[in-house]
């Protein structure tokens, strides 16, 4: 998609002079689900008006409450780094962009983003790893911080259910339908979804796993999304950008949560440092019993990954670029989901 067919907000917010403050570039990254915007010293990040059924962003009053969603939760790990909900205003052919407390209705508002302070790209955790600078040390001060927002978050009875076998299986399986039209397409096989969807199915019917979960008081208000690409590692660790589009994603094993991370690890060929992470952090939040729902919840996030790239793939508003590199990256993420799998 060239920048003449994206939408006119986003037309507007590619000029530096569509700032209050000096712009030198602005940068555009785009996922199946956001535009986002890298000006100066903010981030700006906007919806896209799409419906995938496990998320509804269809209108402007979703939109709306989704990004107050996720500045509430987000301040939960960040309070001084989501700073608030910003609109972006159309009057005639004119566009303007402001915070909530400085609209003054002079337009009619056409979109609402949050705005983000703008962290080190070099401390992005994707970015050390990259650059072969992720230590034991990072992960140690990254587990310091989760053991206690953990042990803080909501949980009770409500939450608990999201722990049963039933309600992890809607999770689960749904993401199954939700790639089958993709097979033999270069990124899953047929066998490796018959694999991977036995196995899923196989620990799914083996209740009382779940149910001793729950029992020990696992179940939480987690994040739903920690891994690399969400956290910045500067003098603390920074972790951002939570799922507050479905509570279902969000409610979930502590297990659920890390083993993205565990996984992110794997991913990046980090294994010793993914031991380490799950080592350091079972003692650290005295959950021995975690390691037994490792390798499914590892698998689950595997899968996960390599749907969103197929779903950013077959997004028409990408590049070329990124559709080839999205299809690769699924591929990987689908292997690396059918070891899990294959694992006693």
């Amino acid at each position: 998609m060239t920048t003449e067919t994206l939408p006119s907000f986003v037309q507007f917010l590619l000029r530096s002079e569509s700032y209050a403050y000096p712009v030198d570039r602005v940068e555009l990254v785009q996922t199946h689900i956001s535009y986002v915007f890298l000006a100066g010293d903010f981030v700006y990040k906007f919806k896209k008006p799409v419906n995938f059924g496990f998320l509804d962003f269809s209108d402007l009053a979703k939109r709306q409450f989704y990004c107050e969603q996720e500045l509430l939760l987000n301040r939960r790990l960040c309070p001084d780094i989501y700073l608030g909900l910003v609109q972006v205003q159309q009057e005639g052919q004119s566009f303007s962009l402001v915070s909530r407390d400085d609209a003054q209705g002079a337009g009619a508002t056409i979109e609402y983003g949050v705005q983000m302070r703008r962290m080190p790209e070099d401390r992005m955790m994707f970015n050390l790893i990259r650059a072969g600078a992720l230590k034991k040390s990072h992960i140690e001060a990254l587990v310091a911080v989760l053991v206690p927002f953990y042990q803080k978050a909501a949980g009770g009875s409500g939450i608990d259910n999201f722990g049963k076998a039933e309600a992890v299986a809607v999770n689960v399986l749904e993401n199954f339908d939700q790639t089958r039209d993709f097979i033999g397409q270069g990124a899953l096989s047929q066998a490796q979804f018959e694999a991977i969807s036995s196995y899923a199915r196989g620990v799914l019917a083996d209740t009382s796993r779940f149910q001793k979960r729950i029992d020990a008081g696992r179940i939480r208000d987690c994040h739903g999304d920690l891994y690399s690409a969400n956290i910045c590692l500067t003098e603390k660790p920074y972790i951002y950008d939570c799922i507050e589009f479905n509570q279902r994603f969000r409610y979930c094993d502590v297990a659920s949560d890390v083993a993205f991370l565990a996984m992110d690890l794997d991913y990046h060929g980090l294994e010793t440092l993914s031991q380490h992470f799950i080592e350091h952090f079972v003692t650290a939040s005295e959950d021995a019993a975690l390691a037994d729902m490792l390798d499914f919840y590892k698998c689950y996030r595997a899968y996960v990954r390599g749907k969103i790239g197929l779903f950013t793939a077959s997004d028409k508003g990408v590049d070329e670029g990124l559709r080839r590199q999205s299809l690769e990256n699924a591929a990987r993420y689908f292997k690396l989901a059918e070891q899990y799998a294959a694992r006693p």
